[in-house]
């Protein structure tokens, strides 16, 4: 959640939110087009293996992550921001943040049920 007043606002905090909102909003112009995740994510996009779809108040993935650009590591356990875009494959997902290559589902993903 992102506070604001009567003003124009100048926090950084609202400029990076925005950017990431405008980028989500291109990304689902795109999917919509017909554009596959492969031409839109970097060939450095994380890896999230061993993932379930994880319940927040909006929906998210938690699983383990190599490659993150912010959270490093290998196979480190993370959850996602929202959840946006999931393929009917199961092979990518795009979050608020970015996309994710889907690598295994965890054994009760719950994603079928």
């Amino acid at each position: 959640m992102l506070l604001f007043g009567l003003q124009t606002p100048t926090d950084a905090m609202f400029t990076f939110q925005v950017a990431r909102l405008v980028a989500l909003a291109a990304d689902l112009e795109r999917v919509r087009l017909g554009v596959l995740p492969a031409a839109m994510a970097n060939e450095d996009a994380p890896i999230l293996d061993r993932w379930i779809l994880a319940q927040r108040i909006v929906p998210s993935l938690a699983g383990l992550s190599t490659g993150h650009p912010r959270l490093g590591g290998e196979n480190r356990l993370i959850g996602t921001s929202d959840l946006w875009l999931l393929s009917e494959d199961r092979a990518w997902a795009r979050t608020l943040s970015r996309w994710y290559r889907l690598g295994r589902p965890a054994e009760q993903s719950g994603l079928d049920s």
